[in-house]
């Protein structure tokens, strides 16, 4: 499974956010989007709409678990994926910054 440090990342690489709703809500990367690891399947046209042509998605979930699973299935789909190791846990810890939907200091749940 490809993966990536969270200090690999750079500022406008696309990052794709698997947590669940609530997770979301309690805080997030600005400007990732997110569809739900429960949703994924029903909501991947969203992707394929978001996404650079040519780019790399990087999906995130808390810890590196669920992202890993969908970073798997959209390397199957011939996409350039990779997983972010550590996930939204290793980001904040990383002191980058995690917002709610209102812009405001968000936390990890």
């Amino acid at each position: 499974m490809p993966t990536v440090e969270v200090t690999d990342l750079k500022d406008g690489d696309f990052l794709l956010d698997v947590r669940e709703d609530d997770e979301w809500q309690a805080g997030h990367a600005e400007g990732a989007l997110h569809i739900p690891m429960s949703d994924f399947v029903s909501r991947y046209g969203e992707l394929t709409e978001a996404a650079p042509q040519d780019g790399r998605v990087h999906v995130i979930c808390r810890s590196g678990g669920r992202s890993a699973q969908v970073a798997m299935y959209l390397v199957q789909q011939g996409i350039d994926a990779v997983n972010v190791d550590g996930g939204m846990q290793v980001w904040a810890a990383e002191g980058r910054p995690v917002v709610t939907d209102e812009g405001r200091a968000g936390f990890v749940l």
